[in-house]
């Protein structure tokens, strides 16, 4: 049997530190992590160079202690410090399904990771590494999203895929409002205008400005990830330049 050809050689996969909650309410579940790990070597394995920035909001989030009156810079540090632990999760769980993992990081911290090099990043993923960035942009006051959107453009990722619980953009949160519609595809400006809760706007018009595709999926759907790299633009919502 002859194995599917993908139309995107290299994707960034951005994951928010709740998707790997599973079901509890803190820490890291190995259950989806093995999961999640397993998709990225099935896409690996027919030829796509994967990428990979992960949240820190299972751990911590900076944010929410500035709000309680912390020092915001010193929150978002520490949030940054949550990301490089799931980083290193991330690696562990792909290392164990087969394949070499190299976690860069936006600040020093050199006996547990390395630095990031967008050079060296690039590099990796030639030689067929996943390459898992952390700590954000390394600056507060920007979110893992917008680092997201800024390690695609750096390393010129064909797409940019948001991994969340829900198969796409939608109207309305689908939680809350039955009659929400899910979109098939959305404009950079239609989910700016719209305020469409799909990414920070620092990071849409990133992606908007770089024209940078972004594609929104349920990460929990067994095969999504495989369908997208190989053409199928079924699943979930393509976000990009479509009125231009």
């Amino acid at each position: 049997m002859s194995m599917p050809e993908p139309v995107h050689k290299r994707i960034l996969l951005k994951f928010s530190g709740e998707a790997l909650l599973g079901d509890s309410d803190f820490g890291i579940s190995s259950e989806v992590l093995s999961k999640l790990a397993r998709q990225v070597c099935e896409v690996m394995d027919i030829g796509v160079e994967v990428a990979i920035v992960v949240g820190g909001g299972n751990i911590f989030r900076g944010e929410g202690l500035a709000g309680g009156g912390m020092d915001r810079v010193t929150g978002d540090h520490m949030g940054m410090l949550a990301t490089v632990i799931n980083a290193l999760a991330f690696q562990d769980a792909i290392e164990r399904a087969g394949r070499k993992v190299r976690v860069m990081s936006a600040i020093r911290i050199n006996q547990v990771c390395e630095e990031y090099i967008r050079r060296r990043a690039i590099r990796h993923l030639e030689k067929g590494r996943v390459v898992v960035f952390a700590a954000g942009t390394g600056n507060p006051f920007f979110t893992t999203d917008s680092a997201a959107s800024l390690r695609a453009i750096e390393i010129d990722a064909d797409l940019m895929l948001k991994a969340t619980k829900v198969d796409g953009v939608y109207t309305a949160d689908p939680m809350r409002d039955p009659t929400a519609t899910r979109y098939d595809r959305v404009s950079y400006d239609e989910v700016l205008d719209q305020r469409l809760k799909v990414m920070d706007q620092t990071a849409i018009v990133l992606c908007r400005d770089h024209k940078v595709p972004l594609r929104v999926y349920d990460m929990t759907a067994d095969g999504d990830l495989m369908k997208i790299v190989t053409g199928d633009t079924s699943v979930g919502t393509l976000v990009d330049g479509t009125n231009e």
